[in-house]
């Protein structure tokens, strides 16, 4: 087992950096006191292309590597590009843990997707149903490429020695979150409708689905600062669920967004769009077990901190 000052010294890079759970895991690592992180953009190197993987390697020789980079988005994406999400996905995981096996890496931490879960899977998802059945099938093409990634990462443990972990976020939100239309989460999502609403002096604004579906969420500085533990406490590569542990309801989340924006106006919801996987939340257990669950973010408090950070930052700009 790896000890609290393991990272330290050693040389990391971090896919994804530059993206909204990178940016906050790079600030953690330094925090810690790890010095040597590097976090390339897919424009020096894109990871789809194993020759350019190759290249990164050679250039900042890595010792430790979390994997974070992603094609993802919210649900209008998934429809959108399902092809492309199983492409990428897989072709970025695949490629990586198999350099990483050639080049010696110490460890890599590996982030997945609770749309890795079969639809059907019992409340709460435990880690041992992950490959139980078909996930959602708005989802799947995302979910699908992670679980193979995984199982990969547990092969080259089992034939290569490869120490590679495999952690599984709920839905994650907070300060430096994406809020495009086109690919953004349900929370910023909403907060950028909810906002948008607020500024017209809208009287009612329409969201996807019926309210009713519950997902978990966890503040992203809580989802950084548990990858951070898995990086020191983690020596398995089965899946390893980390969160909350708490299911809210989407309707819950809404109230929440419209109270701390002031916004008054009715909620339509639009049934006849989709809301995705009608129940999501995490076991934790074998988190538990494995030292890396650490006080949580209150989900009224992490909402309070997002919306008052978009209103400080992203409302400079129109919308």
């Amino acid at each position: 087992m790896m000890n609290t000052d393991a990272l330290i010294g050693k040389r990391i890079l971090v896919t994804g950096g530059r993206g909204f759970l990178g940016g906050h895991l790079l600030d953690v690592l330094r925090a810690h006191g790890c010095e040597q992180v590097t976090s390339p953009s897919r424009a020096e190197f894109d990871l789809t292309r194993r020759e350019a993987i190759e290249q990164m390697f050679d250039v900042y020789r890595p010792e430790v590597v979390f994997h974070l980079a992603a094609f993802v988005g919210g649900i209008g994406l998934n429809q959108r590009e399902p092809g492309r999400m199983l492409h990428d996905n897989l072709l970025m995981g695949l490629h990586l843990l198999d350099v990483a096996r050639s080049r010696g890496v110490a460890k890599m931490i590996v982030v997945g997707t609770t749309c890795s879960y079969p639809k059907d899977a019992p409340l709460p998802f435990h880690e041992n149903d992950l490959w139980n059945g078909y996930p959602e099938p708005v989802t799947a093409p995302y979910g699908i490429a992670k679980r193979i990634v995984q199982l990969q990462g547990q092969l080259y443990r089992q034939q290569n020695g490869l120490n590679s972990v495999f952690v599984i976020p709920p839905n994650l939100y907070g300060p430096r979150d994406k809020f495009d239309d086109g690919s953004s989460h349900v929370i910023p999502a909403i907060i950028k409708k909810v906002f948008k609403a607020f500024n017209h002096q809208d009287d009612h604004i329409v969201l996807w689905g019926d309210g009713t579906a519950t997902r978990e969420f966890l503040y992203v500085e809580d989802a950084a600062q548990m990858i951070l533990r898995a990086a020191l406490y983690c020596e398995d590569s089965e899946p390893i669920n980390i969160g909350t542990g708490v299911e809210t309801r989407i309707s819950d989340v809404v109230s929440m967004i419209t109270r701390e924006v002031g916004y008054s106006g009715d909620i339509v919801w639009d049934a006849n769009k989709p809301s995705g996987q009608q129940r999501r939340f995490l076991s934790l257990g074998r988190a538990t077990s494995s030292q890396i669950v650490i006080p949580q973010t209150a989900l009224a408090d992490g909402i309070k901190s997002t919306v008052e950070w978009f209103r400080s930052i992203v409302l400079v700009r129109s919308i």
